[in-house]
C-alpha cells in the first residue's frame, strides 16, 4: 500500500520543528514501516491509530525527538516496544544503532521481527516480560535504554536502570511534563541523575512532551 501525502507533510513538519535532520533513505525506511504497519493491522489489530497524518504525529515525530538526546550511543533496548516504538523508528533513521525489541505480545514481536528483516535493519526482536533480570531473559545490557510503555517514572526508573551498560542512559518518554525536582528526587531513589529534560510539542495537535535523560549517579 502507499500512503497518501499528507503522512509525508506532517512528518516533514515534525522533524522541521524538532530541529532533527533525517535524510531521504531514513525518510523512505520510516515510510515503508508504517506502510507495513497498516497492512499487517488489517488482520492482527496492532495499533488504534490508523490516519496516516495521526500515525505520523503521534508515533513516529514522538519517538524520532528522542534523537535529540540520544547522543552517540552505539545499541539501544526498547522496552515494552509494542508495535517497535520508538526501537524500530528510531532505527530506520540510524543505521549504525542496533536495537533490541522486547515485549510480551507475540503478534507485535512478531511484526518488528518481519519489519526488521523487511528493511534490513539491526534490529533484534524477543517475546519476554522485562522483570530486571537481563541475562535470565536473554536481554542485553545497551548505551540506551527506553520505553514509551511506561509513563510511571517511579516504576520505570528502578527496572530500566538493571538494562544499563556502564557508562549509559536510561531515557523516559513522557506524556506529559514534570518538574526536574520531581524527576532528580525519583532518579535518586534507583542511584539515577537526572542530566536533562527535553520538552516540546508535537506541531499539529500542539500536544505537549518531554524526554528525561538519567545516568547512574
Amino acid at each position: 500500500m502507499s500512503l497518501p501525502e499528507i503522512f509525508g507533510e506532517v512528518l516533514g513538519e515534525g522533524l522541521e520543528a524538532l530541529d532533527v535532520a533525517v535524510d531521504a533513505s531514513g525518510r523512505a525506511r520510516l515510510e515503508a514501516y508504517v506502510e507495513r504497519l497498516l497492512f499487517w493491522n488489517r488482520k492482527v489489530n496492532l495499533t488504534a491509530v490508523t490516519g496516516p497524518a495521526e500515525v505520523a504525529e503521534v508515533h513516529l515525530v514522538d519517538c524520532i525527538a528522542v534523537l535529540r538526546t540520544l547522543g552517540s550511543a552505539r545499541t539501544l533496548l526498547d522496552i515494552g516496544s509494542g508495535n517497535g516504538l520508538p526501537g524500530v523508528a528510531l532505527a530506520c533513521v540510524r543505521k549504525d544503532l542496533k536495537v533490541t525489541c522486547c515485549d510480551t505480545v507475540r503478534k507485535k514481536v512478531a511484526f518488528v521481527k518481519a519489519v526488521a528483516a523487511g528493511l534490513d535493519l539491526d534490529v533484534r526482536a524477543k517475546a519476554v516480560r522485562a522483570a530486571g533480570d537481563p541475562r535470565g531473559e536473554g536481554l542485553p545490557r545497551c548505551d540506551a535504554v527506553v520505553s514509551r510503555a511506561f509513563m510511571d517514572v517511579a516504576r520505570w526508573l528502578p527496572l530500566g536502570v538493571r538494562y544499563l551498560a556502564e557508562g549509559g542512559r536510561l531515557f523516559a518518554m513522557l506524556g506529559r511534563d514534570a518538574e526536574d525536582a520531581t524527576l532528580s528526587a525519583v532518579a535518586g531513589e534507583s542511584g539515577l541523575a537526572l542530566e536533562v529534560v527535553d520538552r516540546f510539542a508535537l506541531p499539529r495537535s500542539g500536544a505537549r512532551r518531554s524526554v528525561a535523560r538519567f545516568r547512574l549517579a
